[in-house]
């Protein structure tokens, strides 16, 4: 499955052109390399994504075309969350 769509069906992002665009800059990357919106996503990856304050490390645990939202949370597992600090 394209990383854009898994982000939208793990819901780690709202809206796959949000995924897309947020791909496009370059902050997502899959097992350590930039990931392009293109790129598939298997068990066992290792997403690293900075998403506004946050900068998160999961592992991928399932990949499924649909999932319910109460059930989206299984995809993947938490390995570190951390709060970026802001310069300005």
């Amino acid at each position: 499955m394209r990383i854009d769509k898994y982000l939208k069906v793990s819901r780690l992002i709202k809206r796959r052109t949000v995924a897309k665009d947020i791909i496009d800059r370059g902050v997502i990357k899959i097992n350590g390399r930039v990931a392009k919106p293109s790129h598939n996503v298997a068990v066992g990856d290792e997403l690293d994504l900075v998403l506004g304050r946050h900068h998160l490390v999961v592992r991928v645990l399932k990949v499924e075309e649909v999932a319910k939202k109460a059930t989206a949370s299984e995809f993947y597992e938490i390995i570190s969350d951390e709060l970026l600090e802001i310069e300005e």
